[in-house]
């Protein structure tokens, strides 16, 4: 395949071009750019100046550099399924997308870690290693089509975060590109508690706006000997989310601890992996366990007893794996699934104590009757990560106003509650003003300065993550200072 000559009199897609190799390497014309003007966050869209597609560290490092020593804003972008805007090219940015750098370098089982590009599939690493006993345990619901190189970006977690955390706590080491093209790496090899500032937990979850990771080590995980899992109906969300509370309390930490409402529980039912749930419930829980074989018995029998203290209208144990498959790819399609019930959906995600549970979900069912709006609700009940999904239709006027505010008002409790304004999906575009539940204008500063030691031009991904006036206090700051 030979590329077509570049039809552009912009000097910077010519000069672009001439760093790449291989075919179709840069995307320029409108009719092309239109597949990359938003990600899974659509309601606000922006055209890029240029898509180009690298296939290795040095041809990043290469338009980096160049879009460094030319003032053009830069973006990089993965498979574009993030949820928060962290991928929209706001100012007309050189998208860097990194779909091409795909490969999975190195797998080191005696030392349980393995080395990607950022552009491999999350859930391919575990079908790659599963033959060899190991998995990758960060599991989002979009792993079969997100990659790990955006899933550093955000942080992301996944059902399963409740026993191993999230993506932070499984990587041992970074190949980042810098907003000026220099190429570091980050990481010793994995050793745990090495001295120094913690540059890894910095990079992850910072949105794409520090520097571009290229290469990826990650620790990878002996398969459990056991594992089972349990399907609870409760007539009564308040039962369901009790029930969470008291498994904790118990002492039991499961692999996972999924919640679902009853309008969530309507759009799995309607969408591509139907599996009987009950249409009259108010709520089920799905519950994993898993360890070492002996012990799994007991744990699920001491489950079972905690749901029926609970008022459980039915609890059942998968009978095989065939089963657990079949209730966890319903549960793996909720988000998606919400398009089976309404013609729009904004999906949020906030953090509470499990605690407050019970009243945060009464406070989201009076925004839901406030702005006349169906909110589903699907959730790491374990870790109280909350993903309200408010559904609306953007051809009726006023309605998408209606269901950001109702967003913004649900991400309000989390905060009121001592929680946070997003768990996994990251802030982006979509909650920046939010921060300012949860932080005030020193913090923000503090987190800004913070990014302008990597990105002092702030030609990478601007725009996201911080609110406005963030930038207003420092401008207030360098003024006094200046004084």
């Amino acid at each position: 395949m030979i590329d077509q000559p570049i039809q552009s009199k912009d000097p910077h897609i010519l000069n672009l071009a001439k760093l790449l190799k291989g075919p179709r390497s840069i995307l320029y014309k409108k009719e092309d750019l239109l597949s990359y003007d938003c990600d899974g966050f659509t309601i606000h869209k922006a055209l890029p100046k240029a898509v180009v597609f690298p296939r290795n560290t040095e041809e990043v490092a290469a338009v980096v550099k160049y879009c460094h020593n030319n003032q053009l804003p830069f973006l990089a972008r993965g498979a574009g399924t993030g949820l928060s805007g962290g991928a929209i090219p706001l100012n007309g940015e050189v998208i860097i997308s990194l779909v091409r750098m795909k490969k999975l370098l190195h797998v080191d089982t005696e030392n349980r870690r393995a080395v990607v590009e950022p552009g491999f599939v999350n859930l391919k690493l575990t079908n790659s290693i599963a033959d060899r006993g190991y998995y990758y345990a960060p599991d989002p619901s979009s792993q079969y089509a997100c990659t790990i190189g955006g899933n550093v970006a955000e942080n992301a977690g996944g059902a399963h975060c409740l026993k191993y955390g999230v993506t932070t706590n499984h990587i041992l080491g970074l190949e980042i590109v810098l907003p000026n093209g220099e190429i570091i790496e980050i990481g010793e090899n994995g050793i745990p508690d090495s001295p120094g500032y913690d540059l890894l937990g910095l990079l992850t979850g910072s949105e794409g706006t520090l520097g571009i990771v290229t290469k990826i080590t990650v620790r990878i995980l002996k398969n459990p000997e056991g594992k089972k899992t349990v399907l609870a109906y409760f007539d009564k969300v308040e039962d369901g989310s009790q029930a969470v509370s008291d498994i904790i309390s118990a002492g039991m930490v499961p692999a996972a601890l999924e919640m679902m409402d009853k309008i969530a529980i309507e759009g799995v039912e309607q969408a591509g992996f139907p599996v009987g749930h009950p249409l009259d419930i108010e709520a089920l829980l799905l519950i994993e366990v898993d360890g070492i074989a002996a012990g799994i018995d007991d744990q699920i029998e001491a489950i079972v007893n905690v749901c029926k203290k609970r008022n459980v209208r039915e609890v059942k144990v998968a009978k095989d794996e065939q089963e657990r498959a079949r209730w966890w790819a319903n549960r793996k399609t909720g988000f998606a699934a919400m398009g089976a019930i309404s013609p729009d959906y904004l999906v949020q995600d906030g953090v509470i104590p499990r605690s407050k549970l019970p009243e945060v979900l009464e406070r989201i069912d009076k925004i839901s009757r406030e702005v006349d709006l169906r909110i589903a609700n699907i959730f790491h009940a374990g870790d109280g990560n909350l993903h309200p999904l408010v559904l609306f239709d953007a051809r009726k006027p006023g309605e998408i106003e209606r269901a950001l505010k109702a967003g913004s008002e649900c991400l309000r409790v989390c905060a009121d509650v001592g929680g946070s304004i997003t768990g996994e999906h990251g802030v982006g575009i979509e909650k920046r003003e939010e921060m300012r539940f949860v932080f005030n204008d020193d913090e923000i500063l503090a987190q800004t300065a913070i990014r302008d030691v990597f990105n002092p031009n702030n030609l990478l991904n601007a725009g996201k993550l911080f609110p406005t006036p963030g930038r207003c206090a420092e401008v207030k700051m360098e003024l006094k200072q200046a004084k």
